[in-house]
């Protein structure tokens, strides 16, 4: 360990860059704000002292609109259906909880909706049948892919009154994506024999309809999902109204901080201003970066905890809330922590078939590109999409390899013969600080798009000294007020059309 005052130097130096950043960008925010308010119509709210609010994360809107809508309601049934199911029926639950879904689906999706999710899984369980991975993998494959056709696209939005629900169809089948293909291979790799009972059309429909996770998530495997409901069926049922309170007073104080946060920083409005972001101070910039970061984390801490609460309450264990982004210090680590079902997905299902570590260097490498290829292609393979996808497959790739290096035994013996143990832990805090930016910067091309990525990486790397002025970078004039590249679907556009296909890549990356 180093000295206690040498980390509480460092601890007090990152909150405070973190708060002074978070001032910079309050105050961008507040100078800013009729310029943003005629841009994007901030919505006049009374939750804070009258603050303003950024409407402009299509997702974190979309989802808080459906909630007030729909959703809770349907959320609030499931939980009275399996609480009921537990003191007349443990045995049946299952089935009641999969009726209750169809029911719940159709309530949401419309007729037309729930008969697309019962077609996309028939044939992915008919597909599996041939117990062929590669054939259940193109089924998959073709399936999604269907999602990004225009003319299905079109019939698709034929079927509802608005678009928001056209909109939570397509979020709904991106994510039941992931759920028939776990079904499928699992199938593809089930011994015949064995526990065929368990991987019939039944099943699988109480996998795919099981209410919490339908819409958006997290992601729990089919065999996690069989071991947790026969468990859940012979123990005892726990008392609930411990978890349900502990959990409700968590969510609300999740989503107060998530609220208050696009109250205070119109971190999107600003995204979306190429001229603003280019204009602003150094701190403000790196403010806006962490606020960006931030505010995803905060927001998935409420999309992914109201699932796992209803998942507690029915006796089933969740895949962990998503770690701080803050105390995130590497690409691997990122995708272990932050959304645990897709990187427990990624892995069983890509990486080691694909083959993984055990065919040497090559097959690893190979193995990474077929699993960051497969994340790009699932959230719509936009270019930004596959910038950012390469960017995260070179981050894992180069970590791996220093950590392969360093544990060479004269490389360790040099350092240990060189270094003191303190001084290697600051060594590796220095290269993890390295990971640490590329990281920040690879989420923001996930978040804002390319041109964000670009903006920041000519902010850093290649603008001279000589083009900032006293309050930051000089405006160029002809990039006033370009929208940014596909990262929030609620900015201001100048069509019916442009929103409609502006909009359509949000839904296609929200589960990242």
């Amino acid at each position: 360990m180093l000295p206690w005052w040498e980390l509480s130097f460092y601890l007090l130096a990152s909150v405070g860059f973190h708060v002074y950043s978070f001032y910079e960008v309050y105050k961008v925010s507040r100078e800013h704000e009729e310029e943003l308010d005629r841009e994007f119509d901030l919505e006049t709210s009374t939750l804070f002292g009258g603050l303003k609010k950024d409407p402009t994360d299509f997702e974190w809107s979309f989802w808080m609109e459906w909630g007030k809508e729909r959703l809770v309601w349907l959320f609030l049934g499931h939980m009275s259906v399996s609480q009921v199911a537990n003191l007349l029926s443990r045995k049946h639950k299952p089935w009641i909880l999969a009726v209750y879904g169809m029911w719940a689906c159709r309530c949401a999706l419309g007729t037309q909706g729930t008969a697309m999710v019962l077609i996309h899984t028939t044939i992915a369980f008919c597909v599996a049948q041939f117990r062929s991975q590669s054939l259940s993998w193109l089924c998959s494959l073709s399936l999604l892919s269907t999602l990004r056709l225009q003319d299905v696209e079109e019939v698709k939005r034929g079927w509802y009154k608005t678009e928001t629900e056209y909109y939570l169809l397509q979020f709904t089948l991106t994510v039941r994506c992931l759920y028939y293909t776990s079904f499928s291979l699992e199938l593809c790799w089930e011994p015949p024999p064995a526990q065929r009972p368990f991987y019939s059309l039944p099943w699988m429909l109480a996998y795919v309809f099981y209410y919490p996770v339908f819409h958006n998530g997290p992601v729990l495997s089919f065999p996690e999902f069989i071991a947790q409901m026969q468990q859940q069926e012979q123990s005892p049922p726990k008392t609930s109204l411990p978890i349900l309170v502990l959990g409700l007073g968590r969510l609300l104080f999740y989503w107060w901080l998530a609220e208050l946060m696009v109250h205070l920083m119109y971190m999107h409005a600003i995204y979306s201003t190429a001229s603003l972001l280019r204009a602003v101070s150094s701190w403000a910039l790196g403010g806006l970066a962490l606020a960006q970061v931030l505010f995803f984390y905060v927001k998935y801490l409420v999309l992914f905890g109201v699932p796992a609460l209803l998942m507690r309450l029915d006796g089933l264990t969740p895949p962990p809330l998503p770690r701080c982004v803050s105390t995130m210090f590497s690409f691997t680590g990122m995708w272990r922590h932050f959304d645990v079902g897709l990187h427990d997905f990624l892995v069983r299902y890509v990486y080691i078939p694909a083959g993984g570590s055990q065919h040497g260097l090559l097959g690893a490498l190979f193995s990474t590109a077929m699993t960051f290829a497969f994340v790009s292609f699932w959230h719509g393979g936009n270019d930004y999409l596959w910038c950012w996808a390469t960017l995260n497959w070179l981050g894992v790739t180069v970590e791996n390899g220093v950590r392969k290096l360093v544990q060479r035994p004269h490389v360790q013996h040099s350092l240990a013969q060189f270094l003191s143990p303190g001084a290697r832990r600051r060594l590796h805090a220095a290269l993890a600080s390295c990971s640490t930016s590329m990281l920040i910067l690879s989420n923001l091309v996930f978040l804002g798009g390319s041109q964000v990525g670009e903006i920041y990486w000519d902010r850093i790397f290649i603008q001279e000294e000589s083009e900032k002025g006293p309050g930051g970078l000089v405006p160029r004039p002809e990039l006033t007020h370009t929208a940014g590249a596909a990262g929030n679907s609620a900015r201001s556009l100048e069509s019916n059309s442009a929103l409609r296909g502006h909009k359509q890549n949000r839904v296609r990356k929200h589960s990242s």
